[in-house]
């Protein structure tokens, strides 16, 4: 599916949207002893959520990782006194990356929760778009195609793939000796993340004036030897990979065995800490870093450390990678939505909603870059962080360059 489908997606379905998720869950709220006004998912001593999440797909990795740092965030939250006198309850339903799983999910838990403050996949966020917006249920993605910043009640958190791989190029531009005239290469996923990938990806390139030689895989194809042939043949001076971690593994390992030492630059979900058990250790280390929008887990910064320690001692010899930070921040922007909505006391779907978009300045103390929300249809920030693969660094990664926006991610139209 072409990401701008998703938007033309969400409108042809929204006539079936009903039937989609079974009865359209009632908005209209009823107002409590409190004088708080409540919805779906609220009652007079809980707040219910739900995670749409991969725990058994090809990112069950970071599903785990998103799922127990959002699930720490409101434990945390409930010892404080949880919002407006009420606890947060999570409900938790794993879809393994299958979309029909994640409709079936969303079917059954949407007339029980408030809110979604995760949501894994660019295929899943196209197959339920509709029918979040029918129900008018605020959705945190676990996805960054520019396509989601037009869908109704659905917050993109951090910048977009576009903006990632427009950074992604300024660096190699600046750090690491690619100049106009050069070629680059981009191996991507076909469907929403690769092709929103690759839009950011050419137009950094025109601005540069580099050539951009495209190799477009599917997400079952894991060893990237045809695509690293085909891209040395291309005399290619840098790689950009726009797919899962097996690929970044597979296409790191295989250009440094053959000889082929080139910067290789990955969007977000492109790598993982656990790679660096593998045998594609040495490659990632020499020639991989990453583009994101949350700083590396070793940051010096007094939210990072908080969040490392409390991790940590909730789930002790387990590794640190992107996903924790993303998901404890998209729990916060979440927790922030919900405290200022009662504060309106107004804890209906469009309460929390309309509370979260007067968030124009979201700070997470230090676990990402600020971020603005009242801004529809824009991304929250378009800087994002250079991570590099190191073993012996807390998460796996240590902080390259950044946070920063390029002239390209500054410029690149959301229309």
């Amino acid at each position: 599916m072409k990401i701008r489908n998703i938007i033309a997606g969400i409108a042809v379905l929204a006539v079936t949207a009903t039937a989609c998720s079974g009865k359209s869950a009632d908005n209209g709220g009823e107002t409590g002893s409190d004088g708080v006004k409540t919805g779906p998912g609220v009652t007079a001593d809980k707040i219910t959520l739900g995670s749409l999440t991969d725990l058994t797909g090809v990112y069950a990795t970071l599903g785990k990782s998103i799922t127990q740092a959002q699930q720490l965030y409101f434990d945390e939250l409930n010892a404080a006194g949880g919002v407006c006198g009420r606890t947060i309850e999570v409900l938790v339903r794993d879809h393994g990356y299958d979309v029909q799983k994640a409709v079936t999910a969303y079917t059954e838990v949407q007339s029980k929760v408030a809110g979604l403050p995760q949501v894994i996949g660019s295929p899943v966020m196209a197959a339920i778009g509709a029918n979040v917006a029918n129900d008018k249920i605020m959705t945190i993605p676990a996805a960054w195609p520019s396509a989601l910043l037009k869908a109704p009640y659905v917050q993109v958190v951090g910048s977009t793939y576009e903006l990632e791989m427009a950074n992604g190029i300024d660096f190699l531009l600046k750090e690491k000796g690619i100049k106009s005239g050069d070629k680059i290469g981009h191996v991507y996923f076909e469907g929403e993340y690769g092709e929103s990938a690759l839009a950011g990806s050419k137009y950094a390139a025109e601005k540069a004036g580099l050539k951009l030689v495209e190799q477009r895989i599917k997400p079952t194809d894991t060893d990237m030897t045809s695509q690293v042939s085909a891209l040395k043949a291309e005399g290619v001076k840098a790689i950009l990979i726009s797919a899962g971690p097996r690929q970044s593994a597979s296409l790191a390992g295989v250009a440094a065995a053959g000889g082929f030492a080139v910067p290789i630059v990955s969007s977000s979900p492109g790598y993982s800490p656990q790679l660096l058990g593998t045998a594609a250790k040495p490659a990632l280390e020499a020639l991989f870093y990453q583009v994101s929008s949350v700083a590396p887990s070793g940051v010096d910064t007094p939210g990072m450390k908080a969040l490392v320690a409390a991790y940590e001692k909730k789930h002790p010899g387990e590794l640190l990678d992107s996903g924790v930070t993303f998901g404890y921040i998209g729990a916060m922007v979440f927790g922030e939505a919900l405290k200022k909505a009662c504060a309106a006391k107004d804890l209906t779907r469009e309460g929390i909603y309309k509370a979260h978009q007067t968030q124009s300045a979201f700070d997470s103390n230090g676990l990402g870059v600020p971020l603005d929300f009242s801004k529809p249809g824009q991304p929250g920030t378009r800087q994002t962080y250079i991570h590099k693969p190191d073993s012996k660094a807390k998460g796996g990664t240590t902080l390259e360059s950044g946070p920063g926006a390029s002239e390209a991610a500054n410029s690149y139209p959301f229309s």
